[in-house]
């Protein structure tokens, strides 16, 4: 209904509408309360053992905080053979009576009375009226709090209908417009803090793009100044905000309870301090899908503090708009907390997830993953299972990015879609879950070489408890190593493309084997089997561990390089690739040196037999070690100079 017409249809009954209004406003928010409750005493009642709601601030936030009767009613409340015996059901009835009367009166009187929501309001007022005694069955329980359009009508619906016309009321009785806010009688000092609001929900609202939504309604009600954002068309998903000197009260419900979680993380860095919220969700209504309500408490220090708050609250709230649907399409791709992840950090970084949905949403990663070359991807496959849980998640920020930039500058969905599979194929050359096993892989073998460079260096090749000790920690870590090289061939019966980091670290497998074989004979060499060893033996055998050691130190940077290696690096980073694998190559041509050399001392120390055997055949054992890096090095760079592009 147009303003004018509105206000001749009333005639002088029309001055009389903003004063409605704003206690219609109010009602709304008691009603809801009431409906809380209710859902919190049935909660209680199927949990007895649980502590019951606290609603202490969201009964100061509607206006009702020495409602003591309120706050309490859902411990008292019970339930025999399905029926809820609640505690001053009379007394709660005769508030939702009275305050429905009172939201429903702006909508009633600016309509006539064979309108839809006079049918509807009386309907009610008569059921409210006929509810007698402390007793709600399901049915009735039902009736009053679901809040799904496909059945039956609800209390709940209905207060959800008044709210969304009034709304439209407030912003035809709006006597001046703000930065966008319909606003009415405000106080002077009301200006620059409605205005600070849309500073920050303006700054971001090009994120929503055509999506309907954001429309803000202010207005002074006694001591307070309120602000009401329609975030989008779900009935259920409103924002109130009060402020009071310099405390801000926000209230929040949404049918969705992990996007209330996910609002609630936005504002915390805000000082947010919210109330308890999960308990506000009652999975034994509404099939599990009752809205969630809580309340929010800033207290700000000065004016500027207030006015930072006010912006940045409004900054985050279009990132509420789609968010479920964004959140379903990205479990294509990663799971529940990487979905959460990833829309967290695209609002933080004002992205938004809008425009990626315009722009193809999940169609765009799945064209991008068909794009990435043969074997890369197969049917199934999730994107978080094939680069790794933050490659993945990092992949689909930027994704939010681009398509967020793209749209916002007027540029064409096809760019979004080149740009994501460039994107993804980048991603995909640095194969970084294949490069994590490759690492941990690594890191065992380095760990296996600096124990048995340590105990060579500090003589514990003749304490025996410590040459057992070291002996059985080398076993653990082979064997962890196993474990790796078994969880790559898994993944290479499925993907073909994970063939060449098999055999790589089958090859690394046997320097891992070598080593532990090294510290299994130094267990045996400490059992009384050091005979004629002295310090020029040790020196040999530990300067041939030393550079065992160096080739492994080696390999894992050459490693640590190749992870981010791709047909675009610059010169310096092949460079340090290069420089690393040669220095694998070197370290195995020295190891071959020193065991000469290591061969010549032992023999010419030890006489007895077992000692000399057991010692040659430990600097055997290093010596293969650092042969089996020389082939793990270049079987490294084989898989590099394929990745890259490059002719070995």
């Amino acid at each position: 209904m147009e303003k004018s017409l509105a206000l001749a249809s009333l005639g002088q009954r029309g001055l009389l509408l903003p004063v409605w209004v704003k206690a219609a406003l109010a009602a709304n928010d008691r009603l809801k309360l009431y409906l809380t409750v209710l859902q919190a005493a049935s909660a209680h009642t199927a949990h007895p053992n649980h502590d019951p709601l606290d609603l202490t601030q969201e009964l100061v936030a509607a206006g009702l905080g020495p409602a003591t009767w309120l706050h309490d009613l859902p411990a008292g409340a019970s339930r025999i053979d399905g029926v809820l015996l609640v505690p001053d059901l009379e007394r709660l009835v005769k508030g939702l009576r009275e305050d429905l009367a009172i939201m429903a009166r702006p909508v009633l009187e600016s309509t006539t009375d064979d309108a839809e929501p006079h049918l509807r309001v009386h309907q009610w007022q008569d059921w409210l009226a006929a509810l007698q005694g402390e007793q709600l069955d399901p049915a009735q329980l039902r009736k009053l709090t679901h809040g799904k359009r496909d059945e039956e009508d609800s209390l709940h619906i209905l207060i959800m209908d008044l709210h969304k016309q009034i709304n439209r009321l407030a912003a035809e009785l709006a006597s001046e417009v703000i930065a966008g806010a319909h606003v009415w009688q405000l106080q002077d000092g009301d200006r620059e803090l409605v205005a600070a609001f849309m500073d920050g929900l303006n700054r971001t609202r090009p994120l929503k793009f055509d999506h309907p939504g954001l429309d803000t309604a202010a207005t002074r009600d006694g001591d307070r100044l309120l602000l009401q954002n329609d975030i989008g068309t779900n009935d259920a998903h409103v924002l109130v905000i009060q402020v009071e000197d310099h405390t801000i009260r926000l209230t929040y419900s949404d049918l969705h309870r992990s996007r209330f979680a996910f609002f609630q993380s936005l504002l915390t860095p805000l000082g947010a301090n919210w109330s308890v919220p999960e308990s506000r969700t009652t999975a034994e209504l509404n099939e599990g899908k009752a809205y969630t309500v809580g309340t929010a408490t800033f207290e700000c220090p000065d004016d500027g503090s207030l006015r930072a708050v006010l912006e940045g609250i409004g900054a985050h709230i279009v990132f509420l708009i789609d968010w479920n649907r964004a959140r379903k399409r990205l479990l294509n791709f990663v799971d529940k907390e990487g979905a959460i992840a990833v829309l967290t950090q695209a609002a933080r970084n004002e992205d938004g997830h809008m425009a990626w949905l315009k722009a193809g949403g999940e169609q765009l990663i799945f064209g991008a993953m068909q794009s990435a070359g043969v074997g890369a991807f197969r049917i199934g496959d999730r994107l978080d299972a094939v680069l790794g849980d933050a490659p993945a998640r990092s992949y689909l920020m930027e994704v939010m990015h681009l398509a967020s930039q793209a749209l916002l500058h007027g540029q064409p969905v096809a760019l979004v879609a080149d740009e994501t599979r460039m994107l993804l194929a980048r991603q995909v050359q640095r194969r970084s879950a294949e490069f994590d096993l490759l690492e941990e892989h690594a890191a065992y073998c380095q760990a296996l070489a600096q124990a048995v460079s340590d105990a060579l260096a500090h003589d514990h090749d003749g304490l025996h408890e410590a040459a057992q000790e070291l002996a059985a920690r080398a076993k653990a870590w082979e064997r962890r190593a196993d474990h790796l090289v078994m969880q790559a061939r898994d993944e290479a019966e499925r993907q073909p493309r994970w063939q060449p980091v098999v055999s790589l670290l089958g090859i690394s497998d046997d320097v891992a084997d070598a080593l532990e074989e090294a510290a299994f004979m130094m267990s045996l060499i400490a059992d009384h089997h050091q005979k004629g060893w002295n310090a020029e033996v040790r020196k040999a055998l530990s300067r041939l561990a030393q550079t065992v050691l160096q080739a492994t130190q080696d390999h894992v940077k050459a490693l640590a390089i190749a992870r981010t290696l791709s047909t675009d690096n610059d010169v310096a980073d092949n460079d340090a690739f290069l420089a690393a694998s040669w220095a694998v190559l070197r370290a195995e041509r020295q190891c071959d040196e020193l065991l000469r050399h290591a061969r010549r001392t032992i023999l010419h120390a030890i006489d007895d037999a077992p000692s000399l055997m057991l010692a040659n055949d430990l600097a055997m054992t290093l010596e293969l070690a650092s042969d089996r890096l020389l082939s793990a090095g270049y079987a490294l760079r084989e898989l590099v100079f394929n990745q890259t592009g490059v002719k070995a």
